[in-house]
């Protein structure tokens, strides 16, 4: 009955997703899909509606629209250039100046907006004109702007992971944020990486010149005011100051004090953010509310033991159950948002992990890591195709390079998946898990 009903949902989902009805009304409706068989329909209807209230009341939920907001509001301008100068301060004498730096500006900017696609567009077009005056090839240019972009993601503050702790029922956001720095740096090191191997069979070098550390003091006097949302944000949270509900709220106003110092918002500009932001965070928090139905379904049908026992009846090793399980999530992140697969999959697979022992913040770091994959892979691979448009070029001179980005980044995934202590060192030393 389990399995069948599993099946129910996944079948009308998909149908209803080819259809191109929005994915939260695709949740809604194949959950009650799966429970008309054992339950009445105006009680299923009535049980539903009372679930989605239930899941968009969360106090806890205000982090994420104040978090969206903030990101808005820092992705007006001025803050991707001093951070590209910033970063290209420390990392210009490379080889490959221009894609390393590309890698570790897309890291900060990501964890400061919130947004891979904003530091792909952002960061991006600040690259691509220097990057075309050194002779880069274009194609090379896109695919290291795209394939580092959803590194951000995973660095706080995250929504994410904010939406992973309410799916998991409760888990601690401050240490899950702990959690995101190592996963985070480890996918910009291993795209910086391959963009200093490329650059090397490439023939790319540094800046010329001596370092200086003039410039580097300029650089990181006129970046510190951008960093320091993330220190304030982040160090308030885990340091017990505030909760992440008020964390995103000063965020609001940090940016916001940040965009008038730098005039690069307007009073009819900030309207627009406004309204752009609530319109994100709706769509947001309903889809979650919308996912309480599953929620329930899967409860009432016991369908995450019926997962389990279908998993540990292949095999009850546990590494092997792990890579079937990123290959799930991986294969699904390529057609599904971050969001709603978090909804999806946190019930269906964290009760298993938690049977092995692993503790669910790792958990909830290889799920995000998993499904920020899909955000740079066809067919859906939003911030791969804002890559791509940015760098003026096109998916089939970007993929070969994309290739050697993929190796790089699924090898980030098997330290996160398989080392604990990848995502759980940081938690452990402040006092978090």
């Amino acid at each position: 009955m389990a399995i069948s009903a599993l099946l129910t949902i996944l079948g009308v989902m998909l149908v209803l997703l080819f259809l191109g009805v929005p994915i939260s009304y695709a949740i809604g409706i194949s959950s009650l899909s799966a429970i008309l068989a054992v339950v009445p329909l105006d009680v299923a209807v009535l049980t539903a509606a009372q679930r989605t209230f239930v899941g968009m009341s969360k106090f806890s939920l205000t982090a994420i629209p104040f978090f969206i907001l903030a990101g808005n509001i820092m992705n007006q301008g001025g803050i991707a250039k001093r951070l590209v100068n910033f970063v290209m301060a420390i990392l210009g004498k490379m080889p490959g100046a221009l894609l390393v730096t590309n890698v570790g500006t897309n890291a900060l900017f990501g964890a400061i907006s919130g947004s891979a696609s904003a530091a792909a567009a952002a960061v991006g077009s600040m690259i691509r004109d220097g990057a075309e005056e050194a002779g880069y090839d274009p194609a090379i240019t896109a695919a290291t702007n795209a394939a580092s972009a959803p590194s951000g993601l995973l660095i706080p503050p995250s929504n994410a992971l904010i939406t992973y702790s309410l799916a998991s029922g409760g888990t601690s956001v401050a240490a899950l944020f702990m959690a995101g720095y190592v996963p985070g740096i480890i996918w910009a090191l291993m795209c910086a990486i391959v963009g200093v191997l490329l650059a090397k069979k490439m023939g790319y070098k540094g800046t010329p010149g001596k370092f200086s550390w003039k410039n580097l003091g300029v650089a990181t006097l006129q970046a510190i005011p951008s960093l320091s949302l993330i220190v304030v944000v982040i160090g308030g949270i885990v340091g017990g100051i505030f909760s992440a509900t008020e964390g995103s709220a000063i965020a609001v106003v940090y940016a916001l004090f940040l965009a008038v110092c730098y005039k690069s918002v307007t009073l009819k500009g900030l309207w627009k953010i406004i309204v752009d932001s609530a319109k994100m965070s709706g769509m947001v928090v309903f889809l979650i509310g919308v996912s309480n139905i599953l929620g329930w379904v899967m409860a009432f049908m016991q369908i995450p033991d019926a997962v389990a026992g279908a998993l540990l009846g292949l095999t009850n090793n546990k590494y092997i159950i792990l890579l079937i399980m990123n290959v799930i999530l991986l294969i699904s992140g390529t057609f599904m948002d971050v969001t709603p697969a978090i909804l999806i999959f946190t019930p269906l697979f964290l009760p298993i992990c938690k049977g092995f022992g692993m503790n669910a913040i790792q958990f909830g770091l290889i799920l995000v890591y998993n499904l920020c994959i899909g955000n740079i892979t066809p067919p859906v691979g939003n911030t791969l195709f804002v890559g791509i448009k940015i760098g003026r070029t096109t998916l089939a001179k970007v993929m070969p390079y994309m290739l050697m980005y993929y190796v790089a980044i699924i090898a980030g995934l098997l330290l996160v998946t398989y080392i604990p202590s990848v995502t759980m060192i940081l938690p452990q030393l402040t006092g978090l898990a």
